[in-house]
C-alpha cells in the first residue's frame, strides 16, 4: 500500500487515536495542535461499548483500567442531599452500561495515553493551527499560523465541534451544521471533602437547571451546572471573560439548596474552568476531495448523550480504514433535542416525576446487574446483585 503523508488538525482523543491507526498502516502522520502543549486536563469522560472494544484492540485497555476514576454509579438527591434513587455502575463485563461507565476517567488521563502511544511513531506540532488550505487533485498544501506551509496527501479536521476545517469545506449554501440544542453548562475542580463520596450526584432545580457533582481524587472533585435557557445573553457567555463568566454562573445558581454554595466558592478560586453550550453537529459534508473531518467536528452528538469519545475513537478506527481505501464513513447520533427537557425540566413537579421515575426503574429493573434492586435505608435503595467472582454483594448507597 502506497504511504500517505497526512496531516491531522488536532491533538485531542480522536485526532491521536486516527493517527495510531495510520501509522500502524505504514503512513507518515503529522498531528498538529493549536495549544503550546499537550492539553491533558478536562472532566471527566466514559468510554463505552465499542469504545472499549477498540481500546482492547489498541493495545491500551489494561492502561486505561489502571487510571480509571472509581465511581461506584450515580444518584438522584432532593436540595436537602437526601438519596432519591441510585443506580450502581455495572462492573461485570456483560450487559449495558449504567449512567456511570465501567470506564470512567479524566480526560488528560486517556490524552496521556493515547499520546504516550503515538509519539514514537507521529510527528506532534504543538502551538500551531491551520490557517488556510488549498488543494488539488493530487495533494493538500496548508498555511501554518507562524507562516510555514506544508503539502500533504490527506488533511483531517479533528479540530472540535467549532472546526474551522469544517466550515472551510462547506458549500455556501449549506444549513448550519450546529444544532442549538438550548442548553449551556460549566464545569471546574473544587476541593474534596470527607463526606464526599465515590458516587457521582444529580440535584435538579426548578427552572431548567441541574447540578451534579464528582469525586474523582483523594483530593479533588467536580462541580457541573447545567442550564437550559435559548437567550441571547447565554449564547455568548462562553465568549465572555472569565470573570464574567463566573459571575453568571454564581447568579444564576445561589441559593439553589443542597450544596449550591459550597460549589460556587469553589468556583472563584479554580484553575480548572471551563464553559460552552451544547450542541450537535450535523452535517452533509464530512470531506471534499483530500481533506476530511472526524468525531467532533463531523458528528458531535452532545455531552449529553456521554458517547462523545466513544464517537471519536469509532469514527477514528472506521476512517483509518477507509482512508486505506479512499472513502469515509461514520457513526450516526440518537440524542434528539426534545430530549433536553426532560433533562433539565423548569418545574418542582417535573422533578418529582424524575425521582419517581428514576426510583421506579431502579426497583423494576436491574440496569444491567444481575440480581435485583429494593428500597434501603431513608428511602434510598440498595442493590443486590452477583459479582463477577460469583460471590453475593450488597451495596447500599443511602
Amino acid at each position: 500500500m502506497k504511504q500517505l503523508n497526512i496531516l491531522i488538525c488536532g491533538g485531542g482523543c480522536a485526532g491521536p487515536s486516527l493517527a495510531f491507526w495510520l501509522a500502524r498502516a505504514g503512513h507518515h502522520v503529522t498531528i498538529v495542535e493549536r495549544f503550546p502543549a499537550l492539553r491533558a486536563t478536562g472532566a471527566q469522560i466514559d468510554i463505552r461499548d465499542q469504545g472499549i472494544v477498540l481500546l482492547k484492540r489498541m493495545g491500551l485497555l489494561e492502561t486505561v483500567r489502571s487510571k480509571r476514576v472509581h465511581e461506584a454509579g450515580f444518584s438522584f438527591v432532593d436540595a436537602q442531599g437526601r438519596c432519591k434513587a441510585t443506580i450502581m455502575a455495572n462492573t461485570s463485563g456483560n450487559g449495558p452500561q449504567t449512567m456511570t461507565s465501567e470506564y470512567e476517567i479524566m480526560r488528560g488521563d486517556l490524552v496521556r495515553i493515547l499520546y504516550d502511544a503515538t509519539r514514537d511513531s507521529v510527528d506532534y506540532i504543538f502551538g500551531k493551527t491551520v490557517e488556510h488550505f488549498e488543494q488539488d487533485e493530487h495533494s493538500v498544501t496548508v498555511r501554518f499560523s507562524d507562516g510555514m506551509t506544508g503539502t500533504y496527501d490527506v488533511l483531517v479536521g479533528a479540530d472540535g465541534q467549532g472546526s474551522r476545517i469544517r466550515a472551510a469545506i462547506q458549500p455556501a449554501d449549506a444549513p448550519d451544521p450546529v444544532r442549538h440544542l438550548g442548553a449551556y453548562l460549566a464545569y471546574w475542580y473544587i476541593p474534596r471533602i470527607s463526606t464526599d463520596e465515590q458516587i457521582c450526584k444529580l440535584y435538579h432545580v426548578p427552572g431548567s437547571r441541574m447540578i451534579m457533582s464528582r469525586t474523582h481524587s483523594p483530593t479533588e472533585g467536580q462541580a457541573q451546572f447545567l442550564l437550559r435557557d435559548d437567550s441571547e445573553e447565554l449564547r455568548s457567555m462562553p465568549r465572555a471573560s472569565l470573570d464574567t463568566q463566573k459571575q453568571f454562573w454564581s447568579s444564576r445558581f445561589h441559593g439553589a439548596g443542597w450544596q449550591t454554595e459550597r460549589f460556587i466558592q469553589g468556583l472563584q478560586t479554580t484553575e480548572n474552568f471551563y464553559c460552552a453550550e451544547a450542541v450537535q453537529i450535523h452535517t452533509d459534508t464530512w470531506s471534499k476531495g483530500r481533506v476530511v473531518l472526524l468525531a467532533d467536528a463531523a458528528h458531535c452528538p452532545s455531552p449529553m448523550t456521554a458517547m462523545g469519545t466513544t464517537s471519536g475513537l469509532v469514527g477514528a478506527y472506521v476512517l483509518a480504514g477507509e482512508i486505506n481505501q479512499k472513502q469515509r464513513r461514520s457513526p450516526p447520533s440518537s440524542f434528539k433535542p426534545w430530549m433536553m427537557r426532560l433533562l433539565l425540566p423548569e418545574t418542582g413537579f417535573a422533578i418529582g416525576l424524575i425521582h419517581f421515575f428514576a426510583w421506579l426503574l431502579v426497583v423494576f429493573a436491574d440496569a444491567g446487574i444481575r440480581g435485583f434492586v429494593h428500597p434501603g435505608k431513608q428511602g434510598g435503595v440498595a442493590v443486590t446483585g452477583v459479582s463477577a467472582t460469583g460471590e453475593d454483594e450488597v451495596r447500599n448507597i443511602a
